[in-house]
């Protein structure tokens, strides 16, 4: 955000010791784990790609963007004046260069377009854009994980893809067959339901012919449709046959408007840039996708996809605020000396610095095997399991990160100038969002029950770290006893998931991180040397390296 550099010699005092705001950083070059991570996990030939894109994110222009448009929300325009029913929602001009910026970008179709590390390159870009401004990260990454989705319909998909993946941004409101690039969208939760989708009362009835690819009129509603501006989305509808899947296009065939009634924007807590509606349907034309009665097996890919940038996005936001505070601690003096040289804040932000690291590390895994999963069959079941391992994880940790690190910021952290107020409302979503907590644990436990393999993978995975560190032999120890005792696995499900999560960001840091991190990590994460709070390390960590590794550069 540009600032006026104003007078500092006013009449009563000097204007002296606050901080600069973090702009013009590269937040690739600067973030040592991600770019090691990058390289690490498969993408090594995105390392050129990802300089460019830190540089440009990381910019005083695309952060100021991010603040407008998260200021001037997006306003519904249900009718035109003439009283014609239009269901418009209008965004501020900065929300539209954010969504240029990341579709020309190629967030949303890199995974598609390359055949090797395409998923970690887009979870890295989309790991730097995530910390400036997650709003935008909503479309970007529906549009990107209805691509599987799509799929199980070939001859939608062809009408559909290419320009999917175009990477141009087109987001006038006009058929779809005069439109230069796509964006879409989901809609499953209603009222009555939430997680509970087969709950939903929304029905589907064919126009003509029945079954997959044929068209259907939908009546019903969605209580969160998240970016209702799409182009089209994936949503659930119950026909005679169970319930199914469907392309809800916001345009018809004939170019006529497709009658997707938006009843309201969502006054949210956070994410306040991306405009969430409740939205019904009467006599909508949609399209079966996948067989008839199956949708969730239909719909589930893009859920498993989305999973994937649900757990970017606290990592993201752990990584803005460490940064944030780092910066803020560096050009603060307290009591004589810069704020980051005061032995407890220091411990702190090494305290938050592990946090972080471990966080990146576990996400970029997961994204790799995603890569692997089109090849291999048990790196398909692997991620199937670490993703909601990760996503339920990641999100627990972030809030308490961002306060931790907003508090360090002392007052100006509590004022919406600074980010740290957007970061601290952004953090609860995700772990709402494609399932809350619980239906996250719940669905661990589902995917260890119905393929005992995967759980065998998993430990196999943090089995890699070797047999010498005694903490992690524990903790995964304790799983096995957690796992075995079987009259009270859904009583357990929040510890077996969190035990699996520490567990292999364990192993993951200690085949990869440097040993400061590693083992400051294993102390207090799996012995538990370690208080109740961030900043209560135990004798003997290394802080200068933890700082070193951490700090913009």
């Amino acid at each position: 955000m540009s600032e006026l550099t104003g007078i500092s010699q006013l009449a009563t005092h000097k204007v002296a010791n606050q901080p600069s705001s973090l702009v013009n950083i590269n937040l690739f070059d600067s973030d040592l784990a991600l770019k090691e991570a990058l390289s690490r996990e498969g993408a090594s030939w995105a390392i050129g790609k990802a300089h460019d894109f830190g540089q440009l994110i990381g910019s005083e222009h695309c952060i100021s963007l991010a603040f407008e448009a998260n200021r001037y929300t997006p306003e519904l325009k249900a009718f035109n004046r003439y009283g014609h029913r239009i269901d418009e929602v209008h965004y501020h001009p900065a929300y539209h260069q954010l969504m240029s910026i990341a579709i020309e970008n190629e967030i949303h179709s890199i995974a598609w377009t390359n055949e090797k590390g395409g998923h970690v390159a887009h979870t890295a870009l989309e790991f730097m854009f995530g910390q400036i401004e997650q709003g935008v990260c909503c479309p970007i990454t529906m549009t990107y994980a209805a691509i599987p989705a799509l799929r199980n319909q070939p001859e939608v998909a062809m009408q559909w893809e290419q320009k999917i993946l175009s990477n141009k941004y087109d987001h006038r409101f006009i058929p779809a067959t005069e439109k230069l690039g796509f964006t879409l969208g989901m809609a499953m939760t209603e009222k009555q339901g939430g997680s509970d989708v087969r709950a939903n009362t929304t029905q589907a009835y064919p126009v003509n012919h029945k079954g997959a690819g044929e068209a259907y009129e939908l009546v019903g509603h969605k209580w969160f449709c998240s970016a209702p501006m799409s182009d089209a989305f994936l949503t659930l509808a119950h026909t005679e046959n169970g319930l199914s899947c469907f392309l809800v296009p916001r345009w018809k065939p004939d170019n006529t408007l497709n009658s997707i009634f938006i009843q309201r924007l969502k006054d949210k807590l956070g994410n306040r840039s991306n405009a969430s509606a409740e939205i019904e349907y009467h006599q909508t034309y949609a399209i079966m996708i996948g067989e008839e009665g199956r949708g969730i097996n239909t719909i589930i890919e893009m859920v498993h996809h989305t999973r994937l940038d649900a757990s970017m996005a606290p990592a993201a936001l752990m990584r803005q605020a460490l940064i944030q505070a780092i910066h803020h601690a560096t050009n603060r003096n307290v009591f004589g000396k810069p704020l980051i040289r005061q032995p407890l804040m220091r411990m702190v932000l090494a305290d938050l610095a592990i946090e972080s690291e471990a966080a990146t590390t576990l996400l970029m895994r997961v994204a790799r095997a995603f890569d692997e999963s089109n090849q291999n069959t048990d790196a398909k079941m692997f991620a199937r399991i670490a993703v909601a391992v990760s996503k339920y994880w990641l999100n627990k940790r972030a809030p308490n990160f961002i306060y931790e690190a907003l508090e360090a910021h002392g007052g100006n952290g509590y004022v919406e100038e600074f980010i740290m107020p957007r970061l601290y409302r952004e953090a609860p979503l995700n772990s709402i969002w494609e399932g809350s907590g619980n239906v996250i644990c719940l669905d661990v436990l589902r995917t260890i029950e119905k393929s005992p393999e995967a759980i065998e993978l998993f430990l196999d995975e943090v089995g890699k770290a070797g047999s010498e560190n005694s903490y992690l032999l524990t903790t995964v120890d304790n799983l096995k006893k957690l796992l075995t005792d079987k009259d009270n696995l859904e009583k357990s499900a929040r510890r077996i998931t969190e035990l699996m999560a520490i567990s292999l960001q364990a192993a993951l840091l200690i085949q990869h991180a440097p040993n400061e991190i590693a083992d400051s990590f294993c102390s207090t994460r799996l012995n538990k040397d370690w208080g109740y709070t961030y900043g209560t390390l135990p004798k003997g960590v290394n802080i200068d390296k933890l700082l070193d590794r951490a700090r913009d550069q």
